[in-house]
């Protein structure tokens, strides 16, 4: 079983909800996002979501599109980021790490190489925010070959609407629910049907249901704990990082209070 959906099943049995947080790989170096990743495990973070560099993220607002530039600027690459991976894995690192990434950063790296090479360094999960359901085909195809490639999360968003059931019903490990419409690092202003749509999505899913976009606090989310399974946060973290000058006390000290608090 997947380490992601191991850490889920874990999860439900003890009742409780799962924290996962973004950071960008090479910001501001590889080293640093190593210590990161380790100080994160420490303090219990449920999944880890690494976010390869890329030069167009379309789905992210000014504070992880501004990380990828720098972190591009400082050396960093999908190759450097496998090599990180493999790297912690190496020396331990047992939490799920999922790559969250741009399609045509796999496509241009091959297919079957890609997912040969995500098994090799120990990547559990992917979140392609630009390949719909309609255009997974060919990515599937390859991640179905082997047992040990990583697991395709599903992305789904306030307007999937009808659309819901078929995005859900082979979905493996959780869902991604976008909170609010737009791009990520916006306030905590969710849809003005984030309860009813969380709860179709929730109906529908056979997978945990974990919402991103927008999220600070543990307390942005208590109004919708029964309808979500965890909760996401990218940009605020990315701030937190930036902000403290990536001091790993900082990094333990914000993920054990959230998970405390959620």
């Amino acid at each position: 079983m997947n380490r992601i959906e191991e850490k889920m099943n874990q999860l439900k049995a003890q009742g409780k909800k799962a924290f996962i947080t973004y950071t960008t790989a090479g910001l501001p170096d590889m080293d640093t996002t190593e210590k990161i990743m380790f100080a994160q495990e420490e303090a219990g973070i449920d999944v880890m979501e690494l976010g390869v560099p890329f030069s167009d993220p379309i789905a992210d607002g000014p504070v992880i599109q501004n990380a990828s530039y720098e972190a591009i600027l400082n050396g960093a690459t999908l190759e450097k980021t496998f090599a990180l991976m493999k790297n912690v894995r190496e020396k331990g690192l047992k939490t799920p790490v999922v790559f969250m990434m741009y399609y045509n950063t796999v496509y241009h790296y091959g297919l079957e190489a890609f997912v040969e090479k995500c098994i090799e360094s120990g990547v559990d999960g992917l979140i392609i925010p630009d390949l719909p359901k309609e255009e997974q085909g060919m990515l599937k195809s390859e991640l179905d070959k082997k047992n040990e490639s990583p697991i395709l999360i599903q992305l789904i968003s306030p307007v999937s609407n009808i659309r819901i059931p078929e995005i859900v019903k082979d979905a493996r490990g959780f869902v991604y629910c976008v909170s609010q419409m737009g791009v990520t690092g916006g306030q905590a202003e969710f849809h003005k049907n984030i309860r009813e749509y969380l709860s179709s999505v929730k109906a529908a899913s056979p997978v945990p249901v974990m919402m991103g976009f927008g999220i600070r606090t543990a307390s942005d989310i208590k109004p919708l704990e029964d309808v979500i399974d965890g909760a996401i946060v990218g940009s605020h973290f990315i701030m937190l990082l930036k902000n403290n000058n990536y001091n790993t006390d900082v990094v333990k000290e914000y993920i054990s209070g959230f998970k405390a608090e959620m």
